[in-house]
């Protein structure tokens, strides 16, 4: 029935593009669940899970000062193959590996150095401060491969190969979950490390996550492929359209972090059970954006590549499509949350109350996936025509609006607690799904060109 419905898009090419990202970047997030259910099962599994939670947030923005170049570089590259100009793509990759190298050493320092002053302003206490810094310091030192990694594969991803990302990325998160089990537990002979040693693991993965896709750009027969003696000329006009298309999505990744880490102020200050319940949430939670995330991935590549070859229409009917199938996806994790919220908590943890109120977080959450998965996936088909100001216009009114203002309100106000907070981000998921779903109807971004540069 679901086929039959988007009969009229090329299935053919959704399939392509969406099933190589979808699993990679869901079996990436069971993988990184592995590693707080590890945490969960040590002596001092509050302490570890509020300690890791304290930095996710810091983390994830500075990785959010990729994303200029991460959605620029795909978007531009998925242009570029669309008009049949393989040269400029590989000129397009060149400068996006150039830059997120800058970037990559940039925060990686800032992260190193700065560790402890940013856990105690997101609300580290004296029981979470000192692993919390040394968490943070640990994983700082592997953004810098972490940058590398991200933009080899926007670059592959705008041509269209998400396979290949597919591949070096689940292949180094395994070796984190086995590093993990090795330096957390304290096996093969190593000692027991604890949160230092789930630190360890994740950068040592990155490190070789990163060398694989380097590997894969300079040595793997593709259309991008680039070669180390081949004559390079540093061109601010290709660094200029680069971030004119993904400085909006950075701006929007800076909106969607900052305002994370102050909800994720708002609710550490409830105290460490709560906020290891609220983490086990989170976690859960990026599990169900990473289908999203997919959708998002196979939109912005299929529809820059039929803008570039001059089809709105066709950009238009596999928009349409891949939101279907992210909707599908959407009510069937749903379902999922509503019927196994508490064992699913359970995995993480065996303190019953901290997987009692996660749980009930999880039946709440269930209700934000129809907007989550549409805001994801048509927000990627925005990107992928240029048109990437209204995804930051919508982050704006949802995560200031809901996750920052009125999750203050529910929680501190109405003194609903942690279960305040998750309405907030229901709230939130629906009003950001609003704002792009009515610019995506509108049809004004079919009428982008990006071509020339």
């Amino acid at each position: 029935m679901l086929r039959e419905k988007i009969k009229n898009a090329d299935f053919s090419d959704i399939g392509r593009i969406t099933w190589p990202a979808f699993v990679e970047l869901v079996l990436s997030a069971l993988f990184g669940m592995v590693d707080l259910i590890m945490l969960g099962r040590t002596a001092e599994s509050a302490v570890a899970l509020s300690a890791v939670g304290l930095t996710n947030n810091p983390m994830n923005l500075f990785l959010g000062l990729f994303v200029a170049v991460n959605i620029g570089t795909t978007t531009a590259i998925a242009w570029q193959t669309g008009a049949g100009c393989p040269e400029k793509a590989r000129d397009i990759a060149r400068h996006s590996l150039l830059l997120n190298l800058l970037i990559g050493s940039l925060t990686a320092m800032a992260g190193w150095v700065f560790a402890k002053e940013i856990v105690l302003f997101m609300g580290a206490d004296a029981l979470t401060v000192q692993p919390a810094t040394l968490y943070m310091q640990i994983v700082a030192v592997g953004l810098l491969p972490q940058a590398l990694n991200l933009s080899v594969t926007a670059s592959l991803r705008g041509v269209g190969l998400t396979r290949l990302p597919m591949m070096y990325n689940l292949f180094s998160n395994a070796l984190n979950v086995v590093g993990n089990y090795i330096l957390i537990f304290g096996k093969l002979g190593f000692p027991a490390m604890g949160i230092q040693g789930a630190a360890i693991s994740t950068t040592l993965s990155r490190f070789i996550g990163c060398v694989l896709a380097i590997v894969i750009l300079f040595g793997h027969e593709n259309p991008i492929r680039l070669h180390v003696r081949e004559p390079f000329t540093f061109a601010f006009g290709t660094i200029r359209h680069i971030l004119k298309i993904g400085t909006p999505a950075a701006m929007e990744q800076f909106v969607l972090q900052s305002g994370f880490v102050l909800f994720a102020r708002t609710v550490s200050g409830l105290g460490t059970a709560v906020f290891a319940a609220h983490q086990i949430g989170i976690s859960l939670l990026g599990m169900t954006f990473s289908p999203s995330q997919a959708f998002s991935v196979a939109s912005t590549t299929l529809v820059g590549q039929s803008m570039g070859a001059g089809r709105p229409e066709q950009a238009r009917r596999k928009a349409e499509a891949v939101h279907l199938l992210a909707l599908a996806c959407a009510g069937v994790v749903g379902l999922v949350f509503i019927l196994f919220s508490h064992p699913l908590a359970l995995l993480y943890t065996a303190d019953a109350e901290v997987a009692r109120m996660a749980g009930t977080a999880l039946k709440i959450i269930a209700l934000a996936q129809p907007g989550q998965s549409t805001q994801l996936s048509l927000a990627g088909a925005l990107r992928g025509a240029g048109d990437t100001r209204y995804p930051l216009y919508a982050s704006i009114a949802g995560v200031w609006v809901f996750r920052v203002i009125v999750a203050t309100i529910f929680v501190r106000v109405f003194q609903w607690g942690l279960y305040g907070a998750w309405v907030a981000i229901v709230l939130d998921q629906s009003a950001r799904a609003a704002v792009v779903y009515a610019r995506y109807r509108s049809g004004l971004w079919q009428k982008k060109d990006l071509r020339a540069f």
